[in-house]
């Protein structure tokens, strides 16, 4: 899926880039039902791009197939004036629209999916930087919450959501990797149809990236989180599993030339692969049985999709 990915980059690299050009160039695809929201805060404004690519049996055509989320995280494509170029944040982006064109290929050439597939994500091609260590995080001309809200749709039966995840110390080799299910505050096992959906992706052994409660919490709460990935499970009672794109130095999400297609392309045809098997039902992301077991036994743990007791 390179030449998805190449144009997505194209697209995506440039200082004049807006929701705009991505939902012309998805209407160009054959994709309908696109919708672009214009979000502004303290820090300048983004846009919000939504597509959705209905199923032979989905929701949109009144089916009973499962809708999968995909969601491409970053606070933006870049960070200009302070630096010229795609930056290394944008991965989460490129993914999200690589996956759209993709889809909306195969839908052209006979190959639609049972179950409705809905993407979003934001293009903000000057969003500015936060201080953090090891490297400093990219920052949103928004609130992470405000994108969250506009990530998830109440149809959304599970999640998947990318994000570049390289300035950390912990998942470090290059390609991508998967983090465990979290749902309602719940870290839940990892998916065992999701590990194998990647090894057959990847032709290597799964790779999963390892998170803390402190990740499912929502931002802005003062506690440290290795980046925004989860952020979508602290507004939804679905299950989510983060695509953490990754490398083995510690690399800036405000880095330009940082971008690597080839591991992009990974994700991206893991997400297909994921979307071709949920929605026929042969792929799910948590143990439903054990869940039962868990919400009898402990309940769920929602506080942690709060920001917490206040003084």
């Amino acid at each position: 899926m390179l030449k998805q990915v190449i144009d997505a980059m194209e697209l995506l690299d440039s200082a004049k880039v807006s929701g705009k050009d991505v939902a012309a160039l998805l209407k160009a695809r054959g994709l309908d039902d696109v919708t672009v929201k214009t979000l502004r805060g303290e820090k300048g404004k983004t846009d919000f791009v939504r597509v959705r690519i209905p199923g032979t049996r989905g929701k949109a055509a009144k089916g009973d197939a499962p809708t999968l989320g995909i969601l491409g995280r970053l606070g933006g494509v870049g960070a200009r004036p302070e630096m010229i170029g795609l930056v290394s944040d944008a991965d989460g982006a490129i993914t999200a629209v690589a996956t759209a064109l993709k889809l909306a290929d195969m839908r052209a050439n006979d190959d639609a999916l049972p179950g409705d597939v809905v993407i979003g994500t934001h293009i903000c091609p000057d969003a500015p930087t936060i201080p953090h260590k090891p490297v400093p995080f990219m920052g949103s001309p928004v609130t992470f919450a405000d994108v969250a809200e506009q990530e998830v749709t109440p149809d959304m039966d599970a999640i998947l959501s990318v994000d570049t995840t390289k300035g950390n110390r912990i998942a470090k080799w290059r390609g991508f990797a998967i983090t465990p299910t979290a749902k309602q505050g719940w870290l839940l096992k990892v998916s065992d149809d999701l590990l194998t959906i990647m090894e057959i992706v990847t032709g290597r052994i799964a790779r999963v990236c390892p998170l803390t409660t402190q990740d499912i919490t929502p931002y802005g709460n003062g506690i440290d989180h290795i980046n925004s990935i989860m952020q979508p499970c602290t507004v939804t009672d679905k299950p989510v599993v983060g695509i953490a794109i990754t490398t083995e130095s510690v690399v800036p999400g405000c880095a330009t030339g940082a971008s690597h297609p080839e591991d992009i392309e990974e994700a991206t045809r893991f997400c297909v692969e994921v979307a071709k098997a949920y929605g026929k039902g042969l792929c799910s992301f948590y143990n439903e049985d054990e869940w039962r077991v868990i919400e009898r036994k402990y309940g769920a743990l929602k506080l942690l999709q709060t920001p917490g007791r206040q003084n």
